[in-house]
């Protein structure tokens, strides 16, 4: 899972993004399984929309993979009254935009492809300090029973 202090920093990049493009109506990060990193979503229930999000995850990486398009990018859903934006965010995250009919949905890809890529980068690095070891001090490894100062017999080259 993401440290709390990285939970932080996407919190305020998703932020500054609904400050950025006036007309998103909601942001939110989540690993790639559905569960919720961080979001700013008034009104929408994050957890579900991070579930729906998962599975159409899913569904998109089988279609690129299906017709050779390669690996997944992005989503855009259109209903009746706004957009449902999904990126890639590193190699293990996705942010998915609500956003209002009347966006530019140039400019939403382009705020969206950027904010992906910054918290691809806060999650990925995040996950790589967990998932690495920290390191431990080793004791030497115990010492042959022979004499002092003796060296070993060498096997022939």
């Amino acid at each position: 899972m993401v440290p709390e202090a990285e939970t932080r920093d996407v919190l305020d990049e998703l932020q500054r993004l609904r400050a950025r493009v006036p007309l998103l109506s909601g942001a939110l990060a989540a690993s790639t399984d559905g569960l919720v990193l961080a979001h700013d979503t008034p009104g929408v229930e994050a957890e579900g929309v991070a579930a729906l999000t998962a599975a159409a995850l899913g569904v998109s990486i089988r279609m690129t993979d299906a017709t050779g398009r390669g690996g997944f990018r992005e989503l855009l859903v259109r209903g009746g009254s706004g957009y449902i934006a999904t990126y890639a965010a590193g190699s293990s995250a996705v942010l998915t935009l609500l956003a209002e009919d009347r966006i530019n949905v140039g400019r939403l890809h382009l705020e969206g492809r950027r904010a992906g890529a910054r918290i691809g980068e806060l999650v990925d690095a995040a996950l790589e300090r967990v998932e690495r070891p920290a390191p431990t001090a080793r004791a030497a490894p115990p010492r042959p029973a022979t004499a002092p100062n003796r060296a070993l017999p060498q096997r022939p080259t």
